[in-house]
């Protein structure tokens, strides 16, 4: 249960004064401009990890244009995907010095650039670098604004916002498989990567969509969720309190700085309206001079904040429960994406491609999983039920049928595990929610950013390594049990750290009772 805003107050100080007040909070907050928060990131899952689910249909086109091996070959696949979510923590940076939309704006740009010069490539290597890289760039830097900003802009429905977005990952997934392999029929493969470089500049769209909540706004929803947490996270509150505690400390320095920054441009602007009678290029200088100062407080300020919540007293990797999380994503996410690499593959190899063309398995795990994103969003925001619980349930069901896939070697038993696939694998509405527990929404940007930094290094070598595992063995069964056994190293890294976080409470209470 979420507490009245009239009970919530600070902490420290004077804390009479600021409860007797009730917080009128920001009616977009819940409500408002936040669903069109949504909708832009909701498209945002469409047209970047929609269509990167969709690399499969590319993937058997380069195969045959530049006849490499599999394993050489899905490196340009893992390495969009990989990047994309790799230059999370550095996304970070840019994010706490220019904001979530110039961000995604500057993304939107690259990623269309990217999927553009693709379509001029004369060899694998080429791919490597326009599309494994520019591409790759350009949709971090929309990827994560676009998560961040419903985190920011929602309070008491944080997972089914987020449910709701990520459901267009599987919508996209389902409408850019069927868009790639119509434009790749009817124009080639090289038109269809120029087409869709077109489409993505859309991205810009979605980030100019992306207002910013103002500081005032973002404190008020940080102190409700400050007592909120306190309620609902019994099993996690122990390793959040020292990243929060640490975290509002760091407001009073930080409110320090902002001051003498603005005596010093106070200055500055005093000096330039005191000069008005001098010559024109005194004054050009002047507002020059001013223009660089507030850019240099804006980078400086971004980045302490950065650095802080890495390397600071405030680090995240103080948190053994976060520490844990960053493991599990190390492993999990390849389990999920080299289904959609190489099922297109193994579908031919098992002789259904006429059962596949009608309905091809990759569009069943997409439409699954946009019911599973939502339907586990909703039963994780109800009162009675633990989001993490939830998130645990979701992954061993995923591991589950990620072990069994290469024991189906019938049209109607794979689709049976592609659904399964599909609806366990909603649990990724459910991460940036779970982050937010762990570390508190002041470091979600930066928390996120590592999760998901994490889950693209496990993008980046897990279909590569399916695809040599295949050359080695002519199989890719070996590919889903390795991958399947590291993911269960994953989850019990999970498991393991949040009892001994209960332990050690109990274990200090005795030894002081001994005392």
């Amino acid at each position: 249960m979420y507490a009245s805003r009239e009970d919530i107050g600070y902490d420290f100080g004077d804390d009479s004064k600021v409860r007797s007040k009730p917080i009128k909070p920001n009616p977009n907050i819940d409500g408002g401009w936040a669903w069109m928060i949504v909708l832009s990131s909701f498209l945002v899952h469409i047209l970047i990890m929609g269509s990167q689910m969709a690399l499969g249909i590319l993937n058997m086109e380069w195969l045959e244009e530049f006849n490499q091996s599999r394993g050489l070959t899905a490196w340009v696949s893992s390495l969009s995907m990989g990047i994309t979510l790799i230059v999370g923590p550095f996304i970070g940076l840019f994010i706490s010095m220019c904001g979530c939309r110039t961000t995604a704006l500057i993304g939107g740009i690259l990623n269309a650039l990217g999927w553009i010069l693709s379509a001029y490539a004369s060899n694998v290597h080429y791919l490597f670098l326009t599309f494994g890289l520019t591409a790759g760039i350009g949709s971090g830097m929309v990827y994560l604004p676009a998560v961040v900003m419903v985190g920011q802009y929602f309070q008491k429905r944080r997972a089914l916002a987020q449910g709701l977005s990520t459901t267009g990952t599987g919508f996209g997934a389902f409408l850019m498989t069927a868009l790639l392999k119509y434009l790749c029929t009817e124009f080639g493969w090289r038109n269809a990567m120029f087409i869709q470089g077109a489409i993505s500049l859309n991205l810009c769209v979605c980030g100019a969509l992306m207002r910013p909540l103002s500081p005032k706004d973002l404190r008020e929803k940080y102190v409700v969720r400050s007592e909120s947490e306190e309620n609902r996270g019994k099993a996690l509150s122990h390793s959040t309190e020292t990243v929060k505690s640490n975290g509002v400390l760091g407001e009073e320095t930080e409110q320090k700085e902002e001051a003498a920054n603005e005596e010093v441009l106070g200055s500055v602007q005093h000096t330039e309206t005191g000069g008005k009678s001098g010559s024109g290029r005194s004054m050009y200088g002047l507002r020059l001079f001013k223009t660089v100062s507030q850019l240099t407080v804006t980078v400086r300020k971004g980045f302490a904040l950065w650095y802080s919540s890495y390397f600071g007293a405030a680090s995240l990797f103080t948190n053994r429960v976060f520490v844990a999380f960053i493991i599990w994503a190390l492993f999990a996410y390849s389990s999920f994406v080299i289904p959609f690499i190489h099922l297109p593959e193994i579908v031919k190899q098992y002789n259904l491609s006429r059962q596949d063309n009608i309905f091809p398995l990759t569009s069943i795990i997409a439409i699954v999983h946009i019911f599973g994103k939502v339907i586990l969003g909703i039963i994780s925001d109800l009162p009675c039920i633990s989001t993490w619980n939830v998130f645990l349930m979701a992954n061993f069901t995923l591991v589950t049928c990620i072990l069994t896939l290469p024991l189906m070697q019938t049209y109607v038993g794979l689709a049976v595990i592609c659904a399964l696939i599909g609806f366990s694998s909603g649990y990724f509405s459910l991460m940036p929610v779970v982050t937010e527990d762990l570390v508190g929404t002041k470091n979600l940007a930066n928390a996120y950013g590592i999760i998901i930094c994490a889950n693209g290094i496990s993008a980046l070598f897990g279909p590569p390594f399916a695809g040599w595992i295949y050359d080695i063995t002519q199989k890719y069964d070996f590919s889903f049990y390795i991958a399947g056994l590291l993911y269960m190293v994953g989850i019990i890294f999970l498991l393991i750290q949040p009892c001994i976080q209960k332990k050690q409470p109990r274990e200090k209470s005795t030894e002081e009772a001994q005392v």
